[in-house]
This record gives C-alpha cells, structure tokens and sequence, in this order.
C-alpha cells in the first residue's frame, strides 16, 4: 500500500482518472463551466448543460452571445466538469472528484449535428419526463443558436476518491499517477523561496 507523505495533500498530480473514469464523470456530470479570454484578456466563464460525445464536450448558446465572437477570435478555451453536478441520486460507484481540460472550440451550425445534439442535451437534461425532453427539445431548435465542441488537447484531473483512499493509506502506489513538473520542480522551487524545509 501507498504511504501518504505529509506534502501529498499538495501533489494532487497524483490522482488522475483512468480513460474509463473520465466517461463516466464527463457522461453523468450534468454541466460545466466554459471559460474563454475576452478582448480585452479577462477570463471569462458560464455554466452550461453538456454532452460528451466522441471524446469532445458539445454545448450550445445563442450566436449572438460575446462569447460566440470571443471563441471565434480565439478557439482556446477550458472546460472544468465536476462530480458536484451529479443528480441527487448518483451511485456512490461513479468517480468523484473534477476535469479541467483544455480544448480547442469548433462551431457547427448544420441540420445534422442539431439534430442528434439538441436530442441527446434535452434527453440528459430532463431523463425522467418524455414531455420535458420534448419541450427542452423545441426550445433549443432555434435559428439564433449555434453548437460548440471543445476537442482536448490537455486535462487536469483530480480525482477525490483516488485521493480519499490514499489518505487513508489503502491505495496500491501503482493507482497513483506520475506527478507532474509543477508537483515535482515548482513545488521545490516555491518551498525554497517560503523558506520551507
């Protein structure tokens, strides 16, 4: 079993989740925040309802929205997906714990990708009610709307459960992941000039 080491708490590059994992929160998480850089360098960010499809995050807005020319300008956008967003009565078997990833934004704008997308958001948004689907459905098939897919080039993981069982020592040291270069150097480099030991 993996030993904790008192600065784990601080190496959280330790704690990813498989391929597996990462479908199952970026499938159940019901919404993200999208975050881009304005005009002017502020970052910005709006909580959307997702689908994740094809290793991509597919979301909608109306075109007409600043972040519509803002993501034109610039495709590089981020993503953050958490467990928080579960439903209520998530199974205590999905991962918990949080995905930033970093992505670059694609619009599409055809009859083919609204349809099979508009369904599959209204369908996650309202599970339990045929007519909620439906009436999700009709109010996002609207001629000012445009879809996004953020393709990652990067994600940023932690993984709570992972985490959780580390602390608590019953973690095998090869479910941990390599630490990164923040986790291995600046770290170092931070503590040093704190005048840590």
């Amino acid at each position: 079993m993996a030993k904790v080491r008192t600065t784990d708490h601080e190496t959280v590059s330790i704690y990813p989740f498989s391929d597996e994992e990462v479908d199952q929160l970026m499938t159940h998480s019901g919404e993200c925040v999208l975050m881009w850089a304005t005009k002017d360098g502020w970052p910005v960010g709006v909580t959307h309802a997702f689908v994740w499809r094809d290793g991509k995050v597919w979301l909608t807005f109306a075109s007409h929205r600043h972040r519509a020319s803002a993501i034109r300008r610039d495709p590089r956008v981020s993503v953050n997906v958490s467990s928080a967003a579960y439903r209520p009565d998530a199974p205590e078997t999905w991962p918990r714990g949080a995905i930033t990833i970093k992505g670059t934004a694609e619009f599409f704008d055809d009859d083919d990708t609204k349809a099979w997308f508009y369904r599959a958001l209204a369908r996650k948004v309202r599970p339990d009610s045929k007519e909620g689907e439906e009436a999700f459905f009709q109010l996002l098939d609207s001629p000012l709307r445009t879809i996004l897919a953020i393709t990652p080039v990067k994600k940023i993981m932690y993984n709570a459960g992972l985490a959780g069982r580390h602390m608590a020592g019953t973690v095998d040291e090869s479910e941990l992941g390599e630490p990164l270069p923040v986790d291995r150097e600046r770290i170092e480099a931070e503590r040093q000039r704190r005048g840590l030991k």
